[in-house]
């Protein structure tokens, strides 16, 4: 699983992109409805509840909001029905793409996909093109430059509470574990100055492309980004940093 940072450099662009926008409570409300709505409403016992809560709560969205999406989905409120649907194809440079939307119109939101990737070099493809490509894991950063910890340090508690695997950055430590004991681990390293901690899609293999190529990568990303049917965006994309500072 080594050279991950290169995606986590997408990842934290990402990030501080979406702590921007204004739709960004929009989107973490309908996880919340569509987390609550398939399983137990009770955050406790639904992990994947819990974590929509949790993401919601670290970009500061207000109680009510998110008391609101529960009760959205619970029919305590009268609300849309939203549906999962993931578009999976290829960006700029053949860089594999998978696009996680929650939508209630999938006329509506298929062709507005399928235009972004066109648009920006792109094709939309089959469920399963890319796909298999990725893998399902739990990733936790912690921010080296707000803790004195050592690596080997982290590294025991993270490997000690399930963690796969611990590399470190100029700015971070970055763990990745197996869906199933992300929580234990989180939990474990809650004392540190956690980043980010989400359960996401990672690539097995990256696709290096040049500034010119990298400049349509990032165009389609916001592009599909400013769709409110989008939730997440995964991709292979091997980006040098300063292209990416350059860009941003």
């Amino acid at each position: 699983m080594a050279g991950h940072s290169k995606w986590s450099n997408i990842k934290h662009r990402k990030g501080a992109q979406d702590a921007k926008r204004g739709k960004l409570f929009q989107k973490l409300a309908r996880q919340i409805f569509v987390a609550a709505r398939q399983g137990d409403p009770d955050p406790e016992m639904n992990p994947d509840l819990r974590l929509a809560i949790e993401k919601a709560r670290a970009n500061n969205m207000p109680k009510d909001n998110i008391d609101r999406a529960l009760k959205k989905a619970t029919g305590d409120l009268d609300g849309e029905d939203y549906e999962e649907v993931v578009y999976e194809g290829y960006g700029p440079g053949g860089v594999a793409v998978m696009v996680s939307v929650l939508t209630d119109n999938k006329n509506r939101t298929a062709p507005e996909v399928r235009h972004a990737f066109s648009k920006h070099g792109g094709n939309l493809g089959e469920n399963g093109c890319v796909s298999f490509m990725f893998d399902r894991k739990g990733f936790i950063t912690i921010d080296r430059t707000e803790t004195d910890v050592e690596e080997d340090d982290i590294l025991l508690e993270a490997i000690e509470a399930g963690a796969e695997e611990l590399e470190t950055t100029d700015d971070f430590f970055e763990i990745y574990t197996e869906p199933e004991s992300f929580q234990d681990v989180k939990k474990a390293l809650e004392e540190y100055p956690v980043q980010t901690a989400e359960v996401t899609m990672i690539p097995q293999t990256y696709t290096p492309l040049e500034e010119e190529g990298v400049e349509k990568m990032l165009k389609l990303i916001d592009m599909l980004e400013d769709n409110d049917d989008v939730q997440e965006i995964w991709h292979n994309l091997d980006a040098d940093k300063e292209v990416l500072e350059k860009l941003s």
